[in-house]
């Protein structure tokens, strides 16, 4: 059976690859890994999503399926007064994300661990994602609509989809579901969706 990066425990050798990444005026040098998603580059969608938003203001994070942790890091080096978690279901990941962050000095403030090690109660201004779409649409509504609650009254989920990997279908899904979403920048074949708790 092929694995892919949302493999809890991926059996290919664990090579480290390197690589840097310009986010909000900081450098950020980051390890990827085999089977860990989008290994040794700045993968395409993730890259449109950082570049057409905003660093965000102060608050409490969550990179949800965040890989190796760019998006995470890159809020907690860019916004002093954040708290970040990471969750991910690939352990190579979350090896890889609490060592950049590390690495990048930002880990009294950011922490990656699996989706269950996280405490039940915590609530977050913003959630940011490149959600994993190629785990399939009943798996990926199920994870959208496990961690879309636990946005805080006034949160938001900012994410990054493809075009031609349904985005729009998903935007008008998440508002059946009573998730408002918008259209905040389409770019490279992305579109950036916002999406935030019905009034």
């Amino acid at each position: 059976m092929t694995e892919h990066y949302f493999t809890a425990d991926p059996s290919v050798p664990f090579e480290r690859e390197s690589f840097t990444a310009h986010v909000w005026g900081h450098e950020l040098t980051l390890d990827s890994g085999a089977g860990v998603f989008s290994r040794g580059h700045l993968d395409h969608a993730t890259a449109v999503l950082l570049r057409e938003l905003d660093a965000p203001v102060q608050g409490r994070f969550l990179d949800l399926g965040c890989g190796y942790g760019v998006i995470g890091i890159a809020i907690a080096k860019a916004v002093p007064l954040s708290t970040v978690f990471g969750v991910d279901v690939n352990e190579r990941a979350i090896v890889l994300a609490n060592d950049n962050a590390r690495a990048a000095g930002v880990d009294s403030r950011f922490v990656a661990c699996l989706p269950e090690q996280l405490p039940t109660d915590l609530v977050f201004d913003e959630i940011w994602t490149n959600p994993p779409i190629r785990i399939g649409k009943e798996a990926l509504h199920e994870l959208l609509l496990t961690w879309l609650p636990r946005l805080a009254p006034e949160g938001r989920m900012v994410s990054v989809v493809g075009k031609f990997l349904g985005a729009d279908s998903l935007q008008r899904w998440l508002g059946e579901q009573g998730w408002p979403t918008t259209r905040l920048a389409s770019a490279k074949g992305f579109r950036v969706l916002e999406t935030r708790r019905a009034s």
